[in-house]
């Protein structure tokens, strides 16, 4: 009589062949899991910061962007012979009592005339304060400040920073519909090396989140209609609230 080893076959157990990766597959994966790790960080900040500027004579910079910035798109201004220099931006969040100016239109436009000479026609386009997305409010600022003006151009420029430039474009596009082509100039952030941005703290801020939050304007962002928004009060231009 042949007695049986291990446990006994019935309704509830079966045998089965289980197969595992060998060390060669093993390999292959780390390989490809490393060469797809290195092309995400290489490849992951020029995706972001965008460059792709179109013929146009109407040139938009974001107001809360830093001096090398305002400098950059002054520079891009006089270059290419642009009729107009317009500055977008909500309102200033902090430093009340000691910013005289509301929004970062002003702020912008403010310091921008500063940099610039006389001639350089440069307006601000303030947006109301809302309590998110607010790139796409500043882009539907702009939009009904075009209309106001009779009607939005065929095309225009946008000057921000570093990885921001690949979202502000989006956003800008839903918002300003497709009446208006945006081009885009993304300029070096100056807190930290393109090149070797996972490198410092302030590259990986700004590279990690810039990612997550255009994966979210591309995917998920359902944009507030833009009469909702135009219905907003918009704070007053040029009209100091400090010292």
């Amino acid at each position: 009589m042949i007695e049986r080893v291990g446990r006994p076959p019935g309704r509830f157990w079966r045998r089965k062949e289980c197969w595992v990766p060998t060390w060669r597959t093993w390999l292959i994966a780390l390989v490809v899991g490393l060469a797809g790790g290195f092309g995400v960080v290489f490849g992951i900040h020029p995706f972001l910061a965008l460059t792709r500027p179109v013929p146009s004579d109407v040139l938009v910079v974001e107001g809360w962007c830093d001096d090398e910035v305002m400098k950059a798109a002054l520079a891009e201004f006089e270059r290419n012979r642009y009729s107009s220099l317009l500055v977008t931006g909500g309102p200033v969040d902090m430093g009340a009592a000691l910013n005289p100016y509301a929004t970062f239109a002003e702020f912008g436009a403010a310091n921008l005339r500063k940099m610039a000479n006389p001639e350089v026609p440069i307006v601000p386009v303030p947006a109301p304060r809302v309590d998110r997305d607010r790139t796409y409010s500043t882009a539907v600022a702009l939009r009904q400040w075009f209309l106001k003006q009779g009607s939005p151009p065929a095309r225009i420029n946008l000057v921000t920073v570093g990885p921001h430039a690949r979202r502000s474009r989006l956003l800008f596009q839903i918002a300003l519909g497709k009446e208006t082509e945006v081009g885009i100039l993304s300029i070096p952030d100056p807190k930290f090396d393109p090149d070797r941005w996972w490198t410092s703290s302030a590259g990986v801020r700004s590279v990690i989140g810039e990612f997550l939050a255009y994966a979210y304007a591309a995917t998920l962002f359902q944009p507030t209609p833009v009469s909702a928004v135009a219905a907003m009060p918009s704070p007053p231009v040029d009209r100091p609230h400090g010292p």
